[in-house]
């Protein structure tokens, strides 16, 4: 089949306005993943008992096993054996799988980045009569945040690109929307490639967004 140009085209203002649920999906993501990570990290850097044991099996779990697995044991498998969860929705199941997902791999380099904070800091903090919360919230996370950052960035570029697997379980995101359109002309070279591009260039947009972000910090560091 000889690749359709103007079809190829002609598919991108079908394809764009869904891309509105894409970003929505993305920024509701990364911000759950954010507060549900620096709990995680500081609770393993405190190393609470029970919690911190709990914690570690949820990120084993979570960093064993793929994505699209969770994200379909938990819109199809849960609501099966739990019936108050029968009313979750594509979008909001999408969103928790992709947060406990990427939250498993964030908490460790949060967690890391708290453990490179120098100790002095925090015994000088503690001299000072400042408490634990005083001295993580003030001190130890605004220069765990610096070191973290390239990570940060980088897995919020992995939520974007795991958005499109919401289509596995009928949300209507850019993946959906081409693929309905392919299926309609067989056309599925061109629909794959118009969301590949358009994939492609927001991660490009992000990864500039995150240079920019970085030399900006340093300049204050």
């Amino acid at each position: 089949m000889n690749f359709d140009f103007k079809w190829f085209i002609n598919l991108f203002p079908i394809v764009l306005p869904s891309l509105k649920l894409t970003i929505e999906m993305s920024l509701i993501s990364l911000l759950f993943t954010l507060m549900l990570s620096i709990i995680i990290s500081i609770i393993r850097y405190y190393k609470v008992w029970g919690f911190s044991q709990i914690f570690g099996i949820y990120i084993t779990f979570f960093r064993a096993t793929p994505l699209v697995a969770q994200l379909f044991i938990l819109y199809f498998g849960f609501p099966s054996i739990i019936p108050a969860l029968k009313s979750m929705t594509a979008f909001q199941a999408t969103v928790i799988a992709l947060t406990l997902n990427t939250a498993s791999f964030m908490a460790e380099t949060l967690r890391a980045a708290i453990e490179s904070v120098e100790k002095g800091q925090l015994e000088a903090c503690y001299s000072m009569g400042m408490t634990k919360y005083q001295t993580m919230i003030r001190v130890v996370l605004p220069q765990a945040f610096v070191v973290a950052l390239p990570s940060l960035g980088n897995q919020f570029i992995g939520i974007i690109k795991g958005t499109a697997l919401g289509f596995t379980v009928g949300l209507a995101d850019i993946m959906a929307k081409a693929k309905m359109e392919a299926a309609l002309s067989l056309r599925f070279f061109e629909a794959y490639l118009c969301v590949t591009l358009i994939y492609l260039v927001i991660v490009v947009f992000m990864e500039k967004l995150q240079g920019l972000l970085e030399r900006k910090i340093q300049k204050f560091c």
